[in-house]
């Protein structure tokens, strides 16, 4: 009786453990990473990337406006990065973005080998297939 209940017990524990390695973040959470606007042009605008190596063209983004509230002011997408200066395109505007505006870009998800939720599920594989060999 007193076996059975402790491998009840250490199943539940493995369980919540494995729920817990692989529960996902909430979409509150997830934030953009903000950018400062230095130059303004008709169609595009420019930032300086600083330590974000992240982000390449193709990414899409938003330009927000600080003073109120983050309001949304336009989209746009990353088409040049050189010299550590991002060139984007406005894709579509509410109002004209200027130099006061903040530039909205989430960064991308990690690629799925470099997760906890993966290395979890190895070790937890690795001692599971020992725990069954060993019987």
């Amino acid at each position: 009786m007193l076996i059975a209940a402790y491998r009840c017990c250490r199943g539940l524990l493995g369980l919540g453990l494995v729920l817990a390695l692989t529960a996902g973040h909430a979409d509150a959470q997830s934030r953009g990473i903000r950018f400062e606007i230095t130059q303004v042009g008709d169609t595009t605008f420019r930032f300086p990337r600083g330590t974000a190596g992240w982000v390449k063209p193709g990414l899409i983004g938003h330009a927000v406006d600080p003073r109120q509230r983050d309001i949304l002011v336009a989209r746009f997408r990353v088409v040049r990065v050189d010299s550590g200066q991002v060139t984007a395109l406005v894709t579509g505007q509410t109002t004209r973005v200027a130099t006061e505006h903040i530039a909205v870009l989430s960064e991308p998800p990690r690629p799925w080998y470099r997760g906890i939720t993966f290395w979890g599920g190895v070790v937890f594989g690795f001692v599971a297939g020992i725990a069954a060999a060993g019987r």
